[in-house]
Protein backbone atom coordinates (compact mmCIF):
# COMPACT_ATOMS: atom_id res chain seq x y z
CA UNK A 1 0.00 0.00 0.00
CA UNK A 2 1.25 3.37 -0.97
CA UNK A 3 1.20 6.79 0.55
CA UNK A 4 0.29 10.43 -1.01
CA UNK A 5 0.18 13.94 0.29
CA UNK A 6 -2.32 16.48 1.17
CA UNK A 7 -1.27 20.11 1.60
CA UNK A 8 -2.51 22.73 3.30
CA UNK A 9 -0.44 25.53 2.48
CA UNK A 10 -0.80 29.55 4.30
CA UNK A 11 -3.43 28.46 6.10
CA UNK A 12 -3.92 31.77 8.50
CA UNK A 13 -5.21 32.47 11.73
CA UNK A 14 -5.94 35.32 14.22
CA UNK A 15 -4.91 33.99 17.51
CA UNK A 16 -3.20 35.20 21.23
CA UNK A 17 -0.29 32.69 21.47
CA UNK A 18 2.41 33.68 22.76
CA UNK A 19 4.70 33.93 26.09
CA UNK A 20 4.67 37.63 26.66
CA UNK A 21 1.67 39.58 28.12
CA UNK A 22 1.38 42.03 24.77
CA UNK A 23 0.90 38.57 22.27
CA UNK A 24 -1.65 37.21 25.05
CA UNK A 25 -3.80 40.93 25.08
CA UNK A 26 -3.14 41.94 21.54
CA UNK A 27 -3.23 38.65 19.37
CA UNK A 28 -1.62 38.13 16.11
CA UNK A 29 -1.69 36.36 12.54
CA UNK A 30 -0.67 33.03 12.67
CA UNK A 31 0.46 30.56 9.36
CA UNK A 32 -0.15 27.11 8.86
CA UNK A 33 1.42 24.71 6.25
CA UNK A 34 -0.17 21.26 6.95
CA UNK A 35 0.99 18.07 5.03
CA UNK A 36 -0.68 14.57 5.67
CA UNK A 37 0.78 11.61 4.46
CA UNK A 38 -2.36 9.67 3.81
CA UNK A 39 -3.00 6.12 3.36
CA UNK A 40 -3.46 5.18 -0.76
CA UNK A 41 -6.29 2.66 -0.20
CA UNK A 42 -9.28 2.55 -2.70
CA UNK A 43 -9.07 6.50 -3.04
CA UNK A 44 -7.03 6.45 -6.01
CA UNK A 45 -8.98 4.09 -7.67
CA UNK A 46 -12.53 4.99 -6.81
CA UNK A 47 -12.51 8.28 -7.28
CA UNK A 48 -14.69 8.98 -4.25
CA UNK A 49 -14.07 11.74 -1.40
CA UNK A 50 -15.65 8.99 1.39
CA UNK A 51 -12.18 6.80 1.22
CA UNK A 52 -9.47 9.93 1.66
CA UNK A 53 -8.76 12.48 3.46
CA UNK A 54 -11.57 15.68 3.45
CA UNK A 55 -9.08 18.81 3.21
CA UNK A 56 -12.06 21.14 4.55
CA UNK A 57 -12.55 18.88 7.47
CA UNK A 58 -8.73 18.61 8.19
CA UNK A 59 -8.89 22.98 7.74
CA UNK A 60 -11.95 22.91 10.33
CA UNK A 61 -9.71 20.78 12.66
CA UNK A 62 -6.50 23.30 12.40
CA UNK A 63 -8.23 26.25 12.49
CA UNK A 64 -10.12 25.09 16.16
CA UNK A 65 -6.74 23.77 17.21
CA UNK A 66 -5.62 27.25 16.65
CA UNK A 67 -8.30 29.33 17.85
CA UNK A 68 -9.89 27.38 20.93
CA UNK A 69 -6.78 26.55 22.43
CA UNK A 70 -3.78 28.99 23.87
CA UNK A 71 -0.37 28.04 24.03
CA UNK A 72 2.80 29.80 25.11
CA UNK A 73 4.67 27.91 22.51
CA UNK A 74 4.18 27.97 18.86
CA UNK A 75 6.15 24.33 19.31
CA UNK A 76 3.20 23.43 21.33
CA UNK A 77 0.17 24.81 19.35
CA UNK A 78 2.12 23.13 16.24
CA UNK A 79 2.31 19.76 17.72
CA UNK A 80 -1.97 20.00 19.06
CA UNK A 81 -2.43 20.50 15.25
CA UNK A 82 -0.43 17.42 14.33
CA UNK A 83 -1.84 15.13 17.44
CA UNK A 84 -5.47 15.97 16.77
CA UNK A 85 -5.02 15.43 12.83
CA UNK A 86 -3.93 11.99 13.54
CA UNK A 87 -6.45 11.46 15.81
CA UNK A 88 -9.71 12.74 13.76
CA UNK A 89 -8.94 10.22 10.53
CA UNK A 90 -6.60 6.74 10.74
CA UNK A 91 -6.09 7.24 6.78
CA UNK A 92 -3.41 9.95 8.29
CA UNK A 93 0.07 8.03 8.66
CA UNK A 94 2.08 11.30 9.49
CA UNK A 95 1.39 14.77 9.64
CA UNK A 96 3.84 17.82 9.49
CA UNK A 97 2.89 21.00 10.47
CA UNK A 98 4.65 24.44 9.99
CA UNK A 99 3.79 27.23 12.25
CA UNK A 100 4.75 30.96 11.31
CA UNK A 101 4.81 33.83 13.75
CA UNK A 102 5.76 37.46 11.47
CA UNK A 103 5.25 39.64 14.53
CA UNK A 104 8.19 37.81 16.72
CA UNK A 105 8.60 39.79 19.71
CA UNK A 106 12.03 40.19 19.53
CA UNK A 107 15.26 42.94 18.75
CA UNK A 108 15.78 42.25 15.06
CA UNK A 109 14.77 42.94 11.56
CA UNK A 110 12.74 39.48 9.99
CA UNK A 111 10.13 38.40 8.11
CA UNK A 112 8.87 35.60 11.30
CA UNK A 113 9.84 33.04 13.59
CA UNK A 114 8.97 29.40 12.24
CA UNK A 115 8.47 26.51 13.84
CA UNK A 116 8.08 22.54 11.90
CA UNK A 117 6.47 19.49 14.01
CA UNK A 118 5.90 15.78 12.66
CA UNK A 119 3.34 13.14 14.17
CA UNK A 120 3.78 9.96 12.97
CA UNK A 121 1.25 7.32 13.97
Amino acid sequence: MGIYTITLKNCAFYANHGAFEQEVSLGQRFFVDVVMHVEADEALENDDVASTVHYGTAYEIVEKAVTEHRRNLIEALASDIAKALCAWSPRIRRAEITVRKPSVPIRGILDYAEVRVEHVT
